[in-house]
């Protein structure tokens, strides 16, 4: 493997890991979902909005991270998905937007809208943002519907200057919509929905310390956790059993291939063994605490494991000669790490640029530490600064 390969796979690999990253965060967002059905009193929903409160910009910084450390690194899915399927990433930006404006202002002096207005914007924030980027980062496996001029780069083919186009679905053009109206792209939403539920139960377990909410909290984390399992099995065995979208490494020519992403796991055994490590500590992290009442550390092997298994799962979708974003409208316009990634010199550059990364991560460690010093309880929330 020369060295831009070697950078490639390396860059695939970052934005595998920050994908992981943002999939556990999302509890942000699986937390506000809780606020009205758990939270009986205006307290008890304070608490529970300022617990996740506490992290909402890591959050948001990591899916910023994420879209950013993409156009740098494969500026032509950036161009593709970003540009072509539109709705999809303004509808998603536009709930984290609602989110920010919804944590500062609810209970700022002069709001006509009342504190229920913006914690009602949190409910919509929490339910739509896992299940839009659920669903979007579904069509990585199922595909979609664009077609690729390359030709156009430099000012040839049939629409000059316009590399990607988001081809019509039946005759409308939806940009990304027509996402929802595949089944599995659903369940796989759904499940990152419920897997935000489920890590943010885990989460408030293990933050807010107020008996009668932690025993709601408790009762709701295996129906929350169950759904979640059958909806990522579910998609997992349809993923491992069905076509994939193969490369041929000698003429790049995109094909299809019966159990692709399987045959990946068998010819990346470090990658199976990876992904049944994450999926262990997801379960670990979950059965612990439902099985010890006085358990609460369960967050911490959960949210390992969701990093794991998450980085794992987009991993198999670039390594081992396969289209990581394949088109349904034209198969040889399928997008690869190797056909859609910058210049060597700009991997290479950013390769360096990297090498901060952990120092950026120990401060966020650090930070976080800081920010659960003191648990969520009647006290703490008599004090000031909080949302």
């Amino acid at each position: 493997m020369d060295t831009y390969a070697i950078l490639q796979h390396y860059w695939w690999f970052l934005i595998s890991l920050l994908g992981g990253l943002l999939v556990f965060l999302l509890f942000v967002q699986g937390g506000q979902t809780f606020i009205f059905s758990d939270g009986k009193t205006a307290l008890q929903r304070r608490m529970i909005v300022n617990s996740t409160g506490r992290k909402w910009e890591f959050t948001f910084t990591t899916l910023v991270t994420f879209g950013g450390a993409f156009f740098a690194s494969f500026p032509l899915f950036y161009s593709t998905s970003f540009g072509g399927a539109y709705w999809v990433w303004m509808l998603i930006l536009l709930c984290f937007v609602i989110q920010a404006v919804s944590f500062e202002f609810q209970n700022k002096l002069g709001n006509v809208f009342g504190p229920k207005t913006y914690q009602t914007a949190l409910l919509l924030n929490g339910i739509l943002g896992p299940l839009l980027i659920g669903t979007a980062v579904a069509t990585f496996y199922t595909g979609a519907n664009f077609y690729m001029d390359k030709g156009a780069i430099a000012g040839f083919g049939e629409a000059a200057n316009t590399v990607s186009s988001w081809m019509p679905y039946n005759g409308v053009q939806l940009h990304g919509l027509e996402a929802v109206l595949n089944p599995w792209n659903l369940v796989f939403g759904l499940a990152v929905l419920f897997l935000a539920r489920t890590t943010a139960l885990l989460y408030f377990i293990n933050n807010i310390v107020e008996p009668e909410l932690n025993e709601r909290f408790r009762k709701k984390l295996l129906p929350n956790a169950l759904i979640f399992l059958v909806l990522f099995v579910a998609f997992v065995v349809f993923v491992l059993l069905k076509d994939g979208f193969a490369v041929n490494p000698d003429t790049k020519e995109v094909f299809m291939e019966p159990n692709k992403y399987l045959n990946n796991f068998l010819k990346m055994p470090y990658l199976l063994v990876s992904f049944l490590v994450g999926v262990v500590l997801v379960l670990f992290g979950i059965l612990k605490t439902v099985s010890d009442k006085r358990y609460t550390k369960g967050i911490w092997f959960h949210g390992v494991g969701v990093v794991i298994t998450v980085t794992t799962c987009l991993l198999i979708l670039g390594w081992g000669d396969t289209s990581y974003y394949p088109s349904l409208y034209d198969l040889q316009s399928s997008l690869t790490i190797e056909n859609s990634s910058s210049t060597e010199y700009t991997l290479r550059v950013m390769a360096y640029v990297s090498i901060l990364i952990p120092f950026v991560l120990a401060y966020i460690f650090y930070a976080w530490g800081k920010l659960d010093r003191h648990k969520f309880d009647k006290e703490e929330m008599s004090k000031g600064n909080h949302y």
